[in-house]
């Protein structure tokens, strides 16, 4: 297709979530023609989609928000340590009413395709309702959880009640008193939906697929008195960020879980399982998830909370996993969730003893029985990092197509560009490090580096940036190297690149950088500083 009927851009942005809202502001300083194009009809990525109950963050709100401006920072207060999903929204609504961003943003959009023309050398991006953009740049800003999955289970189209992925969850207040309820997965977003709906269901049905180790958020209202202090705070709450591992609030135990008494290790244990967060996940003992019989002592530790929260031994039983230690999976934290089952309205179904058979017109038939239900939520999560560019057409150089290219092997240079596609800059994509952090204090990192970036083509007259296959090669095999060292990899999970619930995905494959964000932002910095010599500037 022509890209000559399309009004032309400086770049194009394809996702209006925190990565895209910076990064629109960012080009929009430097004086640049923006486009951005939305699937939804409001601002906030993660945080438009995902409204089911009890969706919230599991990091700290002050470390989760903007740092780029103290006004900003001194005029938002958070109601809680860990803002809930209508908060956040609020928040990302404001910072785009704030910075008049929405007039650069085409809602209701929904990207069929990304061409590159070899002859132009510049971008033409297409919606599903046939409006085309033309830019120089593209940048992807798709979200590494945005392409939800279903499961693989016939009758999903039988059943007559209500039901939704918890990614697409209706915008008006539901409602769950008299319901009886099923909820298929016990994830992240289970766990919050499950410890929520539990409360007012008639009776609530879990079909678990494979029970997750979870640990307590410890979330509190943050109080009037509190914020000025809060906010007087916020420079040395980022700079805790800037250096730690995952952005977090947390760092790890710097000494060997082998060097430690069995009552040092318990007591670390107790006073990390008691505080806000992610502690006991990234701040225990440094070789937790390195180290398999370091992990098991941190495993043995949370199977023994849940054996004491869940009454009946046998549900505790089913809720304790058995093929992967803990934290080496996505851990979600939860707020009394294990005490969900001691209640008499919910009844926990373990799948991999009795397999669901088929989605029915009443609900859930399993190998054992029917559940009949009057709604049906699916938990299922997400094809992660690489699902959103396999649901577009993207094609560089030659018309070679993103998705064929990454079938055989995923391959990028610092986690921002492909050999084959240039200008196309992937913000949050695959073997970044964006893709396991605290995301904001990433995406920051990630937006300025690319401004940075484009600003110095301009300022040098340069047209074109794509990488050197050797420094992709060179980044992917390190890339490899640094995530053998790491628990990751050995557990079915979309860190690891493994999923069920999608078709040629259930093998490892290398698509999180696992160095830590500190060496990442320094390997990017020295790259700038060279003059980006990894890179064919033209």
């Amino acid at each position: 297709m022509s890209n000559n009927s399309a009004e032309q851009f400086d770049a194009v942005i394809i996702g209006a979530g925190i990565s895209g809202l910076y990064q629109l502001l960012k080009l929009r300083q430097q004086g640049m023609k923006v486009k951005v194009f939305e699937t939804g009809d409001g601002v906030g990525g993660t945080w438009y989609w995902n409204r089911y109950p009890g969706a919230r963050f599991d990091s700290e709100s002050y470390s989760y928000a903007y740092s780029f401006s103290e006004e900003l920072l001194d005029e938002w207060d958070w109601g809680e340590h860990f803002a809930g999903q209508p908060e956040t929204l609020r928040y990302l609504n404001h910072v785009a009413d704030k910075f008049d961003l929405r007039k650069d943003i085409q809602f209701n959009s929904k990207i069929k395709s990304a061409i590159y023309n070899d002859t132009t050398g510049r971008w033409l991006v297409e919606a599903e309702d046939g409006s085309q953009a033309d830019g120089q740049f593209l940048i992807t800003a798709i979200g590494p959880l945005s392409a939800f999955t279903m499961p693989n289970i016939p009758g999903i189209d039988d059943f007559k009640g209500e039901s939704w992925h918890t990614a697409r969850w209706p915008h008006e207040p539901i409602s769950f008193e008299g319901k009886r309820i099923g909820v298929i997965g016990t994830g992240a977003t289970g766990v919050q939906t499950i410890q929520e709906v539990a409360k007012t269901a008639k009776h609530l049905t879990v079909f678990q697929r494979r029970p997750n180790w979870c640990a307590p958020l410890n979330n509190g209202k943050i109080t009037a008195a509190e914020q000025p202090d809060l906010k007087k705070r916020y420079p040395e709450i980022f700079k805790t960020c800037l250096e730690t591992t995952g952005c977090f609030l947390h760092a790890p135990t710097m000494t060997s879980a082998h060097d430690a008494t069995p009552e040092e290790r318990e007591a670390l244990y107790e006073k990390l399982y008691a505080e806000r967060g992610f502690g006991i996940w990234v701040g225990a003992y440094y070789d937790t998830l390195m180290d398999e019989t370091a992990n098991q002592y941190l495993t043995d530790f949370i199977a023994n909370k849940i054996r004491g929260r869940v009454k009946d031994p046998e549900t505790a039983k089913n809720l304790i996993p058995v093929d992967h230690g803990f934290g080496t999976r996505r851990v979600p934290l939860e707020t009394k969730y294990y005490e969900v089952y001691n209640q008499d309205n919910v009844r926990l179904v373990n799948v991999k003893d009795d397999p669901i058979e088929t989605i029915t017109a009443k609900g859930v038939k399993t190998i054992a029985e029917e559940h009949e239900l009057d709604m049906l939520f699916y938990a299922t999560g997400f094809d992660g990092i690489t699902g959103a560019f396999d649901r577009i057409d993207i094609r560089g150089v030659n018309g070679v197509k993103l998705k064929d290219k990454w079938d055989e092997e995923v391959k990028t240079y610092l986690g921002m560009q492909i050999v084959g596609f240039p200008n196309m800059f992937t913000l949050v994509g695959p073997q970044n490090t964006a893709t396991l952090c605290n995301i904001p204090r990433c995406i920051e990192q990630n937006v300025e580096w690319v401004s940075d970036t484009i600003q110095y083509m301009r300022d040098n007259k340069l047209n074109k940036i794509e990488p050197k296959d050797q420094f992709q090669e060179k980044w992917t095999k390190e890339l490899i190297e640094m995530a053998s060292m790491s628990m990751f990899m050995k557990v079915p999970s979309w860190i690891s690149g493994q999923n069920s619930n999608v078709a040629g995905k259930d093998k490892p494959r290398y698509i999180v950088y696992m160095g830590g964000a500190p060496m990442y932002r320094e390997v990017c910095d020295q790259e700038a500083n060279s003059g980006y010599e990894g890179f064919n500037l033209a």
